[in-house]
């Protein structure tokens, strides 16, 4: 037992090693920066449509497009309301506040008929409207200008809560 206490010391070195070479990689993240490998993730698949867990709502909405442009916000342009950073090329939708009541809050998935790929809420709009996304558009004003106010169909998952189900459907002792 001994030698196998005093053997860990011949790996301590190649331990240090591999955690200095990237093995803590990730560590400097705070946790209300969305990471790019969960926005790509989010785009190739849809985990709620593929396992069919949750309540798949389905919607017809007023959406515009937005910018991350001086001229079109208050405060810093890359910053979304969760404190997210947005960057040009981003899947990223703003939902009023009454989606958001709906399921559609930080991080949901959704699905934009006509367009490809899942878009994940990274902002919220202010309170006066209903019924509305925004989509974000990177710096390109004139993609967004021509995208313009159009309705579209939304599809989302709203998740469930795999304890509750758990609790609801064990058999009582």
């Amino acid at each position: 037992m001994k030698s196998l206490h005093n053997g860990w010391r011949r790996y301590l070195p190649l331990l240090a090693a591999v955690m200095l070479i990237g093995g803590c990689a990730d560590s400097y993240r705070t946790s209300d920066v969305t990471p790019p490998e969960t926005i790509a993730a989010a785009e190739k698949k849809d985990l709620f449509e593929l396992t069919g867990i949750g309540t798949k709502h389905t919607m017809t909405v007023t959406a515009s497009a937005y910018n991350s442009l001086r001229g079109q916000t208050s405060g810093n342009p890359s910053i979304a309301a969760w404190g997210d950073k947005l960057r040009p090329g981003m899947k990223v939708i703003a939902v009023s506040r009454d989606l958001q009541r709906m399921g559609l809050g930080h991080k949901a998935q959704v699905k934009i008929k006509g367009l490809p790929g899942t878009y994940l809420v990274l902002d919220r709009m202010h309170h006066r409207w209903q019924k509305k996304i925004d989509i974000y558009m990177g710096t390109d004003r004139s993609r967004a200008m021509r995208w313009g106010k159009r309705k579209v169909e939304i599809t989302w998952f709203e998740k469930q809560n795999v304890a509750d189900n758990v609790q609801q459907t064990a058999p009582e002792s």
